[in-house]
């Protein structure tokens, strides 16, 4: 019998005072995605965006001190302003990465947004808490914006 590792999901949700419209904007313009995109102290030098259904994406991402290194995937689901869905794949994957799906969805409630991420499955806990710490910083860059 052959052992599955167990898959592990990360499920997040930030409120932001700015319309549904405006944050579709910040999850998929290029210069807007590198005003807020990836942990603290990280810098998105580039991001190219084929923004269509089966189209590309690739960023590379600055780490404060090392070498950059690029994340790339594939747009699943494209709903704007509500809802985007993709793959995400670290091009120099360690062992443990697998590529996983990010979903995020939208919801407008007269002062805001609310904005909800799911994104797995994570073969390991470390590459789920990597994931989270950097989504949570992310999050909190887009939220003072």
């Amino acid at each position: 019998m052959n052992e599955q590792p167990a898959s592990h999901a990360l499920n997040l949700e930030c409120r932001l005072a700015a319309p549904p419209e405006k944050i579709f904007r910040m999850l998929t313009d290029a210069t807007e995605l590198a005003k807020w995109w990836g942990p603290e102290g990280f810098t998105l030098p580039s991001a190219d965006l084929n923004l269509v259904a089966g189209g590309r994406y690739r960023f590379r991402m600055a780490p404060p001190d090392g070498e950059p290194f690029n994340l790339s995937g594939e747009f699943l689901e494209i709903d704007p302003p509500w809802h985007l869905v993709y793959t995400f794949n670290w091009e120099e994957p360690t062992p443990d990465d697998r590529e996983t799906v990010v979903d995020l969805a939208l919801a407008g409630d007269g002062t805001g947004t609310k904005l909800v991420l799911s994104q797995g499955p994570f073969v390991t806990e470390e590459r789920l808490a990597l994931h989270r710490d950097g989504w949570t910083e992310s999050f909190a860059k887009l939220q003072r914006l």
